[in-house]
């Protein structure tokens, strides 16, 4: 089993395909399978390291159940370091784009891209907080299948969850079976980040692509746009007909998008679309 030991913790990763680096930081409350459509695509073109983030999927948390949001930032490039991998494009689907931030906001010099998905960059308003620490410590006193419930028809568009029974099944079962543990301490930590709309992204100066879905209810298009709006030179797109999980819902979109960024960026020879 491919892992590494990195800030007092065992972290899982999967690494597929030869080429320029392409880092994927999965959701919450989620694990690196969340990427399987871009990983079985994307390899093709790239090599694709995709990590479960510290405590969720098979990674841990450290024994001192201390963690700031800032580690799993920090988690992600002692990895890269371990794969002997200086430069890399990183793409983050909301918590995983909140993470990217900090990744970048650690190491400028070693990101090449961003790929902003579904998330948003500003600060919570204190109602927001409230409930993120209200939500902890409910995964923690009752485990994950109520949060799981309650949030299936926001993590996809609702009437994709009878639509598209095999991606309600692959996000149901990634909410199941993720550590009430790591899903509380990820959201504490959460509440406790910096203000990246105003103090990293301006400082952003190397391609950066947003997509979001226009259904998406956690991070509406309105967020995406604040995200475009901070960050100079970026690009926006809308996927239509997808909620919090574009990547699973219309994935070849998706992989088209994503791969048609990196091809006019990286300038690679023989694009695949």
């Amino acid at each position: 089993m491919p892992v590494v030991t990195a800030n007092n913790i065992q972290l899982y990763y999967e690494v597929s395909g030869e080429g320029e680096a392409v880092l994927l930081m999965h959701g919450h409350p989620f694990d690196h399978t969340m990427w399987n459509p871009q990983i079985a695509v994307f390899s093709r073109y790239y090599k694709v390291v995709a990590p479960d983030l510290r405590g969720y999927g098979k990674s841990s948390l450290p024994s001192s159940g201390i963690t700031r949001f800032e580690d799993y930032a920090t988690d992600a490039l002692a990895l890269m370091d371990e794969l002997k991998i200086q430069n890399f494009h990183v793409a983050g689907l909301s918590q995983g784009g909140q993470f990217i931030m900090e990744i970048f906001r650690q190491a400028p010099h070693r990101v090449k891209s961003l790929i902003f998905c579904d998330t948003f960059a500003s600060l919570d308003t204190p109602e927001a907080k409230q409930a993120r620490y209200a939500a902890a410590e409910r995964m923690e006193s009752e485990g994950m299948g109520g949060y799981a419930n309650e949030s299936i028809h926001k993590m996809i568009k609702a009437d994709h969850v009878q639509s598209m029974p095999a991606v309600a099944e692959l996000v149901m079962n990634m909410m199941l079976h993720t550590s009430p543990a790591a899903a509380a301490t990820a959201m504490r930590a959460r509440c406790e980040r910096i203000d990246y709309l105003h103090k990293v992204l301006p400082d952003i100066d190397i391609p950066a692509l947003i997509i979001v879905g226009r259904q998406d209810e956690f991070t509406p298009v309105a967020k995406a746009q604040e995200i475009q709006q901070n960050v100079q030179g970026s690009k926006l797109v809308i996927i239509e007909d997808a909620g919090h999980m574009p990547n699973l819902e219309h994935p070849d979109e998706f992989n088209k998008i994503v791969l048609g960024f990196l091809e006019r960026i990286s300038h690679r020879q023989g694009s695949p679309l």
